[in-house]
């Protein structure tokens, strides 16, 4: 098995621009890099529950690319620079995109992320066909 960078066109300047994939695939498993919430003009969202909204539609453009879905989500981890304040709306968020049964998650508080006006970053794992019924 060969990786196979995964970078979808809307996506693809930040790649070249940071000298980085998207998502990485090897055989069924995708390994996605981390998603903030900032739209196609790399402008951060206001909040938590913006930015969390923003980070799950770019982790399901990443997914879709790699032939995935968030269904097939396995882990995620989720960077929070106000974890204790952000959890229940994160959580709120996260269930509009991610069904049961849940993938396994970690939390982790953090002083900054790469912009000052990102609040969280989510990494994910996804293992291709495995969310269907």
């Amino acid at each position: 098995m060969k990786k196979r960078a995964v970078n979808p066109p809307q996506m693809q300047p930040v790649s070249d621009l940071y000298h980085i994939s998207q998502a990485i695939r090897v055989g069924d498993t995708i390994w996605v890099s981390g998603q903030v919430g900032v739209d196609a003009a790399m402008t951060p969202a206001k909040g938590v529950e913006a930015q969390a909204r923003l980070a799950f539609q770019n982790l399901k453009v990443v997914l879709e690319a790699a032939g995935a879905s968030m269904a097939d989500v396995v882990e995620m981890t989720i960077f929070h620079t106000e974890l204790g304040n952000e959890v229940e709306t994160f959580l709120r968020v996260k269930d509009e995109f991610i069904a049961a049964p849940y993938p396994a998650v970690t939390g982790i508080g953090v002083a900054h992320l790469a912009l000052p006006e990102l609040v969280l970053e989510i990494r994910a794992i996804a293992v291709l066909g495995s969310g269907q019924a």
